[in-house]
């Protein structure tokens, strides 16, 4: 029996010498893969498919539909250890498929089973379709309907058929933009009326780390500071040793001066506590700790976060609306904002989709393109 990886590779020409052709015949049993592997809400079911699929086809005697050690019997499998994260995340990452960089088995729906994924198991997450085709294919090869192999190939194949059509959406966009341009730049107001819109979106809670990164790479030279490279959207501190999501030093020197987090809700004063304790476990000094906020902002915790800079021997605390500090950004740099803009569209663009999903991306250059058509047309 060949290796994991041999048989994701092999699967992987099959599929993509496919592209034209669907390997199942069986339309209803096509339909529910292409519901799963396409779906842009919940990538887990894709992932969990193409696990599951490997561990059958590497192991013919395990049960498809049991991929987790809890459940006890012989034909039982490690979905997530032996199969999902050794050898799926990096083949998909190697092929830029568009599914999750976080394994199947600790999204909601999927976590703390101990049951096999089997009918009429009813799994509580949304969407709940995806969840209910995602068990009935686990069954359809259990009953021998379809074989492992045609379920993988088929799961990459759509993968493959989503990714083409999502590069060809993308250059279309841009495309569309580029030629929508005329030389006319947005004003300061307009850009942040642009970026208010799309941090209004769903699912947008990487967008603050960007519009402060993007800020970094068109005028740390003049402040004399540079930005660290960024964390992954889902790297723990305790992982990384990240001292916050955004990491300024000085240029020429290996110091750390400024340290942003980054909140979609509520600052709470256990939040600042906590940096504090990041901070202290540190052994560093840093000049400033800076929370950026999506929502209002707490008086009380403004007032707390005041009484800090002494008691700290010198670190200065600030809690900062997003927008508040985007349109004194721009305005204090005004002659470089339509640099920001790029800056800003280039790494949302290189965000990976476990970041930031598709929509989100296209979404961004349809509301540019809106805002300089009007701009061009007054």
């Amino acid at each position: 029996m060949p290796a994991p990886d041999e048989i994701l590779e092999n699967a992987f020409r099959h599929a993509r010498n496919s592209l034209k052709k669907p390997l199942i015949s069986n339309q209803q049993i096509l339909n529910r893969v292409s519901y799963v592997a396409r779906n842009l809400s919940n990538r887990a079911g894709a992932r969990m498919l193409i696990s599951c699929a490997l561990a059958k086809i590497h192991r013919p005697d395990v049960d498809i539909r049991k991929p987790y050690t809890e459940i006890g019997d012989v034909d039982s499998f490690s979905g997530r250890a032996e199969y999902d994260e050794k050898y799926v995340w990096p083949f998909a990452a190697k092929y830029q498929l568009p599914v999750n960089a976080t394994t199947a088995f600790l999204t909601p729906g999927f976590r703390t089973i101990n049951v096999p994924l089997a009918l009429p198991l009813a799994i509580s997450g949304r969407p709940k379709q995806m969840y209910i085709d995602t068990i009935q294919l686990l069954d359809d090869v259990y009953q021998e309907k379809i074989t492992a192999g045609i379920l993988l190939e088929e799961t990459i194949r759509q993968l493959l058929l989503l990714k083409q059509e999502q590069e060809g959406r993308m250059v279309q966009l841009m495309q569309e933009l580029q030629t929508t341009t005329h030389g006319v730049l947005l004003s300061v107001e307009e850009i942040v009326q642009l970026i208010m819109q799309h941090l209004s979106s769903p699912k947008t809670s990487r967008l603050p780390v960007l519009i402060v990164a993007a800020a970094y790479q068109v005028a740390g030279n003049q402040l004399g500071e540079t930005i660290r490279p960024l964390y992954p959207h889902n790297a723990a501190d305790e992982q990384t040793g990240a001292m916050g999501d955004i990491e300024i030093m000085l240029i020429g020197e290996n110091r750390l001066i400024t340290c942003y987090e980054m909140k979609a809700k509520e600052v709470t004063i256990v939040d600042v506590d906590l940096a504090l304790q990041k901070i202290a476990r540190a052994g560093t000094h840093v000049d400033s700790y800076i929370f950026i906020t999506t929502v209002p902002i707490d008086k009380d915790v403004a007032e707390y976060v005041k009484t800090l800079y002494r008691k700290t021997n010198g670190i200065e605390f600030a809690i900062l609306d997003c927008i508040g500090f985007l349109r004194h950004f721009l305005h204090l740099f005004h002659r470089v904002r339509q640099d920001f803009l790029e800056a800003y569209q280039s790494l949302l663009l290189a965000e990976p989709e476990s970041a930031i999903s598709q929509p989100v991306k296209e979404l961004f250059l349809t509301l540019r393109r809106v805002a300089e058509f009007d701009k061009s047309n007054e």
